[in-house]
């Protein structure tokens, strides 16, 4: 594992893991997009990492695909050889645990689609979002042009991608593409601590439920609704009385110390 390209720290079941190519402004090179592909894999077979929080070195979460190497191997990021053999989206989509993006600074094209692969996004009071796949003459390949609009709606996704234009935090907040801003030194600390809440829901249902969701996310509405029932009577069977109400007793004995 390449720690002068991607950090990794372990904390408990918690990884933070942290794009470190500050001076290109972590730029996803071959190199970078590489790495990232074999931590998320490394971390999908450790048995003790049940969530990760991923961010950016610097001034910049990803400033997105590094256009002068992109330049000499080509600009069909979701379809060429080189993307199908360093397969980033993939590697996110396909990981099984909660993944938070702990968004720091800017995330241009590229790198807001890598925040779009995330679960769950947080942002520092410097984030700064843009798509410029039409300004530099490109289509997305990561899943904007999808993921966008469900998110925050078709319009204000098309004036963000017709324009290219940048994104604040507290209007990204607002618009429900970042669940809440911090002041840059308390986000990774938030981050690490909503992680830690999701590792403390019981394991096997948290990883049923993060597909559950996004099974569901992509079928109709009324699809959907009859995989949840299926899933859910599914999962009965292996369900005890005995381990329902002790589960209550831990759900009403942390409801009472958050209280406090």
């Amino acid at each position: 594992m390449a720690e002068d390209i991607v950090k990794v720290e372990l904390d408990g079941p918690v990884a933070l893991v942290t794009l470190n190519r500050p001076d290109a402004l972590n730029a996803l090179n071959r190199a970078l997009r590489a790495e990232i592909v074999s931590v998320f894999n490394e971390l999908a077979q450790n048995k003790e990492v049940r969530a990760v929080v991923l961010t950016g070195a610097g001034r910049a979460f990803t400033a997105g695909i590094d256009l002068k190497e992109a330049g000499q191997t080509g600009f069909a990021l979701g379809a060429d050889e080189d993307s199908k053999s360093i397969d980033m989206a993939r590697a996110l989509r396909d990981y099984p645990w909660p993944i938070i993006g702990a968004i720091n600074g800017f995330a241009i094209t590229g790198g807001f689609e890598l925040a779009l692969m995330c679960d769950v996004l947080l942002a520092s009071e410097h984030a700064k979002f843009a798509d410029t796949h039409a300004r530099v003459g490109i289509v997305p390949g990561w899943g904007l042009s999808q993921k966008l609009s469900r998110m925050i709606g078709i319009s204000r996704a098309k004036e963000l991608s017709f324009t290219g234009n940048f994104l604040d935090a507290h209007t990204a907040e607002r618009w429900g593409l970042v669940n809440r801003v911090y002041e840059a030194d308390e986000l990774v600390p938030a981050a690490m601590k909503l992680a830690h809440d999701m590792c403390g829901s019981q394991p096997d249902l948290l990883k049923q439920y993060k597909a559950l969701i996004d099974d569901g996310y992509g079928m109709n509405f009324a699809a959907a609704m009859k995989e949840e029932v299926k899933r859910s009577i599914a999962h009965a069977d292996s369900v005890t009385a005995d381990a329902v109400e002790e589960a209550r007793k831990q759900v009403t004995a942390r409801g009472r110390d958050q209280q406090e």
